[in-house]
């Protein structure tokens, strides 16, 4: 990896997360199973930008994992107090951008949510813009009973022994074949099975589906109608195909204030079919605040 990783003790817990260039902070935050790693390419073209900080959520990437964990470890609450300390330990000052992707992007929003007063502008791409249910779901018959699999028994061995979402749902939510390398490091946080997997099984079971669980519900529909009325600039980028945007949420995602859209080319993991494309879109959107 071409950039050096730091560490800030949060909890006990070594946090690692990478912090490149200078200015305002463009907060780079990933979601499942990956890492800043999925960044890596996106900062090339941005860290000219502002200081991009993107962080190893808890567990993932090379921030370290729970003394002790299980079912309820790894939850979206819990996330976010060791991404909230983390934040405030690294000075991050009151103009932040703030971008995310997947789960990033629902730890981003409600950050952004919590801290209105400090966001300078909200990137967000293939996100968790609302709760999902049965009569709302952005993916196909087949992939909910995928999805709904990983919230049953049955998830535990699929993804504490098989390890499914490094080895499966990577590769589908990626147009470009990733290197072996590239692949490793992708396995690399998670080769032990059991416990050391816990953060990609608690993720799906955190999606709000039909009201639950009732927190994280909760917090995204709270998100999710400040996001539709805030005049926080936003760039939508919108993947094409994608994976869990599809019409009805592009819809939905459309009629929020004071938002600019692109599209490229990607399916869920866009870092990685378009990171080029990616960073000339925030560097263009970003040039065009600092002119207001």
């Amino acid at each position: 990896m071409m950039y050096q990783k730091k560490m800030q003790k949060i909890r006990e817990i070594d946090m690692a997360y990478l912090d490149e260039g200078a200015g305002d902070t463009i907060l780079l935050l990933h979601g499942n199973p990956s890492s800043s790693y999925i960044w890596r390419n996106v900062i090339a073209g941005l860290r000219d930008r502002g200081r991009c900080l993107a962080p190893d959520l808890l567990g993932m990437g090379d921030s370290g994992k729970l003394d002790s964990s299980g079912p309820d470890s790894y939850r979206f609450v819990e996330h976010r107090e060791y991404l909230d300390e983390l934040l405030a330990s690294l000075d991050i000052g009151d103009d932040v951008v703030v971008v995310g992707q997947d789960w990033g992007s629902a730890l981003g929003f409600d950050w952004a949510n919590r801290n209105r007063d400090r966001v300078k502008g909200i990137v967000h791409t293939e996100s968790i813009v609302r709760p999902w249910g049965r009569n709302r779901f952005p993916m196909t018959d087949e992939l909910e009973e995928s999805f709904l699999a990983l919230r049953s028994a049955a998830g535990d061995h699929l993804i504490l022994e098989q390890n499914v979402f490094v080895e499966h749902t990577v590769a589908d939510g990626i147009i470009r074949t990733l290197s072996p390398e590239e692949m490793n490091e992708y396995r690399r946080p998670f080769l032990e099975a059991g416990e050391s997997r816990r953060p990609t099984l608690t993720w799906p079971r955190e999606i709000p589906y039909d009201g639950e669980p009732a927190d994280v519900h909760d917090i995204v529909t709270s998100y999710s109608e400040w996001l539709r009325r805030t005049e926080i600039p936003k760039l939508f980028i919108n993947a094409e195909p994608g994976y869990i945007v599809d019409d009805d949420t592009r819809t939905f995602i459309r009629g929020w204030n004071n938002q600019e859209e692109v599209t490229i080319v990607g399916r869920h993991f866009v870092q990685e079919d378009a990171p080029a494309e990616i960073a000339t879109a925030i560097a263009s959107w970003l040039g065009d605040l600092s002119a207001e």
